[in-house]
C-alpha cells in the first residue's frame, strides 16, 4: 500500500502531500478588492437620499438652539439680547455666540414687529432680562416642505413646528 505523502527528493527529508492547497489566489483578492471599491465609489456617488430632509430639520433645529440660548444669555446677565439673523447671507448669531452658517439653498423668512426689521435682509428678536421677547417666526424652506421657528413674545417659548402648505 502506497502513502498519499511522498518524500520529496533532496538533501533535506522532508515530505509532501498530494493534497491540493486551501486558501485565495492573489488575483482573487484583487479581484474582490476591486469590486468593494466600485461599490463602494457607487454609495458614496449617490449620497443621502434624505439628506434634504435633514438638513432642514437640522437647520431648525440649529436656529432654535440659538434662539434658546439667546434668551439664557439675557436672563443670566441681566439685560436686553439681540438674536441676529442675516437672510441674505444665510447666517445668524445668537447673542454674543459666533455667527453660525445656515445652507443656502434654504428660503429664509422672517416675521417680527416693524422695529426689529432693519431692512429686507437683516433682522432680530430680543429677548429682556425677564425672559419675554419681541416675538417672532422664521421660516425655512427647501422647496417641499416649510419648518417654522416660532418665538412666544410673552413668554420668550421657542417651538418648532412643521408648517402645512
Amino acid at each position: 500500500m502506497t502513502s498519499p505523502c511522498e518524500e520529496a527528493p533532496g538533501a533535506v527529508a522532508t515530505k509532501w502531500c498530494g493534497a491540493p492547497a486551501s486558501g485565495f489566489t492573489l488575483i482573487e483578492v484583487f479581484v474582490v478588492l476591486a469590486i468593494l471599491g466600485f461599490a463602494l465609489a457607487l454609495v458614496v456617488g449617490y449620497g443621502s437620499p434624505v439628506g434634504r430632509g435633514l438638513d432642514l430639520r437640522g437647520s431648525a433645529a440649529a436656529l432654535a438652539s440659538g434662539l434658546r440660548m439667546t434668551r439664557s444669555e439675557a436672563i443670566l446677565n441681566n439685560r436686553a439680547v439681540i438674536f441676529d439673523l442675516d437672510l441674505a447671507g444665510h447666517r445668524f448669531r445668537p447673542g454674543s455666540g459666533p455667527l453660525h452658517q445656515l445652507p443656502p439653498r434654504l428660503a429664509i423668512e422672517l416675521m417680527t414687529i416693524s422695529g426689529e426689521q432693519r431692512d429686507g435682509h437683516t433682522g432680530d428678536i430680543r429677548f429682556n432680562p425677564d425672559g419675554s421677547s419681541s416675538g417672532g417666526r422664521i421660516s425655512l424652506a427647501d422647496g417641499g416642505r416649510t419648518i417654522m421657528v416660532g418665538v412666544d413674545w410673552l413668554t420668550g417659548r421657542v417651538s418648532v413646528a412643521d408648517a402645512r402648505r
